[in-house]
């Protein structure tokens, strides 16, 4: 990684600690140096803070760990398509990612891993890092593709293991019920790979079963799942009633709000997504996911035959969706930044306390986006 010249500064405004609101001065360099409260204001706790005009709200980075593409640019192109994506997404207040692969044949994932390989060994100080790889297939059910193109495999440890040669694989979705892949789901959990279910036909038992097995989340929750019926639960009755963690996508278009409220209520960390497309930060019109054209259009990204695909989300308004609810801010927040580090491990980033990452999201009162710092560097 290239070398960042990063200077002490200060912002003044709203703080999300983790005792909740506080307004005071927050200084930084790379890593997060401490916080003066200013006495004259009275710090609100999980209420939303009021804020007096040109009051801006300091938030922690937020963390989308399942990105496909954006500002025209797909993951599965390789090359330089990740510097594309990442700027992109960093504009919008991501300050750490995970890049997300398609179900495809073997030497498209190989091209798409050795350019976020490259992307990672030499990153600029404008776009959002990457923490390395979901790998979404292609161990999964052919019978629920969504939007993914028809490359399905069984589950190898072998094809894991050399592409892990090539990128950190931090995440892998599959469909444990396909033959192997309960194997396979048991050895990469045993070696810290966070495994989730998705594109998946599996009963509630089965789920269970993978659950038992060291499944860790599900991939965007609702949908391409076996849904929930009372006399058959499938995968989605058995997040809701087991889960601990699961990504949701929080476009209100991919999820009905009112399904997305069912969730929070059963999933104590529930944490927000974009699954955005290369159509993420670009006017309408046609675009690339993988080896399938989609077409972005009122907000929403589709095949040819009307599918979801995706989204064209970035977590700006991802964040601003969530809090239209209502939801507090600082709940928001947590499942935005804090629930992904966490899900991940990540010891340094989530939360804004002394020590950690600058990687910060400055917000106005309409909860637009003033400035973004990635490790203390201003986009």
């Amino acid at each position: 990684m290239t070398a960042m010249r990063v200077t002490k500064r200060t912002l003044t405004g709203w703080v999300l600690m983790p005792q909740g609101w506080r307004f005071g001065e927050l200084s930084f360099s790379d890593r997060l140096l401490g916080f003066a409260p200013d006495s004259r204001r009275a710090a609100t706790g999980e209420s939303n803070p009021i804020c007096e005009d040109g009051e801006v709200l300091i938030l922690p980075g937020f963390i989308d760990l399942h990105v496909h593409g954006g500002g025209g640019a797909d993951v599965m192109d390789g090359g330089d398509a990740m510097l594309t994506v990442a700027r992109t997404h960093a504009r919008h207040g991501t300050t750490a990612m995970l890049a997300t692969t398609m179900t495809a044949p073997t030497g498209d994932i190989d091209q798409a891993l050795a350019g976020v390989a490259a992307f990672m060994r030499s990153a600029p100080a404008d776009a959002a890092a990457v923490l390395g790889v979901h790998l979404e297939g292609p161990y999964i059910n052919a019978e629920k593709l969504g939007a993914q193109p028809d490359y399905c495999l069984p589950g190898r440890l072998e094809d894991i293991e050399r592409w892990t040669g090539l990128a950190p694989i931090r995440v892998v979705t599959l469909a444990p019920e396909i033959a192997g892949n309960m194997e396979l789901l048991l050895a990469l959990s045993q070696r810290g790979v966070r495994v989730q279910m998705g594109h998946s036909t599996a009963s509630y038992e089965q789920t269970r079963q993978a659950l038992a097995h060291g499944l860790s989340g599900f991939t965007h929750l609702f949908n391409a799942m076996s849904p929930l019926h009372q006399r058959n639960p499938g995968v989605v009755g058995a997040a809701l009633a087991h889960a601990e963690y699961a990504e949701l996508i929080s476009d209100l278009v991919c999820v009905h709000p009112g399904a997305i409220r069912v969730a929070l209520r059963a999933i104590p960390k529930l944490y927000a997504v974009t699954d955005a497309t290369a159509a993420a930060g670009m006017p309408d019109g046609e675009y690339s996911l993988g080896r399938q054209r989609v077409q972005k259009c009122l907000g929403a990204v589709r095949l040819a035959d009307g599918t979801l695909a995706g989204s064209a989300l970035t977590t700006d308004q991802g964040f601003r969706n969530l809090a239209a609810l209502p939801l507090p801010l600082a709940d928001v927040s947590r499942r935005m930044s804090l629930f992904p580090a966490e899900y991940l491990g990540l010891q340094s980033k989530g939360r804004i306390e002394a020590g950690y990452d600058a990687d910060l999201v400055v917000m106005d009162q309409d909860l637009s986006v003033d400035a973004v710092y990635v490790r203390g560097s201003k986009v």
